[in-house]
């Protein structure tokens, strides 16, 4: 992996350039809400970017070991892995991944998420910022790039059942 890359400005992404990755990320609603992360470095002026939780898939997981891996380092939650809902091709300035999006129940039923870590990163560089449940509403006042596209649109949390496929 390249330990350098000029077109990623953040120090903290750098990690994450140069390479094609393939990510895994779940979609859990509940009361009309989807559970989604904060990230910071990725937008200008230290917005913060919303996405459901995930990460890189690693050599030897299967995706939903992978899945499970993640979300219990980003919301401390035990969770069970359904249905394939989303393909998303990402290209930025030195960052590339396919994003894959599944359906996530946690286990049991009544566990509180918690913001967890990147352990890819040290205590004090931590892209993860903030964890809650946001209504779509909500994410309709913020600005469209602080939105992961597979979320953009929607109006309802129904919506993020309609499976789609999105190639940049």
């Amino acid at each position: 992996m390249p330990s350098s890359n000029p077109s990623v400005s953040d120090p903290l992404l750098q990690a994450y350039a140069g390479v094609a990755r393939v990510r895994v990320c779940g979609l859990l609603v509940q009361a009309g809400a989807l559970l989604l992360t904060a990230h910071r470095g990725l937008l200008p002026n230290n917005l913060p970017f919303w996405s459901p939780p995930g990460g890189g898939w690693q050599f030897g997981e299967t995706l939903q070991q992978c899945l499970e891996r993640e979300f219990a380092e980003e919301t401390g939650l035990t969770v069970k892995t359904g249905r394939f809902l989303h393909l998303h091709e990402f290209s930025g300035p030195g960052l590339q991944a396919l994003e894959l999006f599944f359906e996530v129940q946690p286990t049991p039923a009544t566990a509180t998420p918690r913001l967890g870590h990147d352990p890819e990163h040290g205590p004090d560089a931590q892209l993860l910022t903030h964890l809650e449940f946001v209504k779509p509403r909500d994410l309709g006042r913020l600005l469209p790039t602080q939105v992961h596209p597979v979320l953009r649109d929607i109006i309802s949390t129904d919506d993020v059942f309609i499976p789609q496929v999105r190639f940049q």
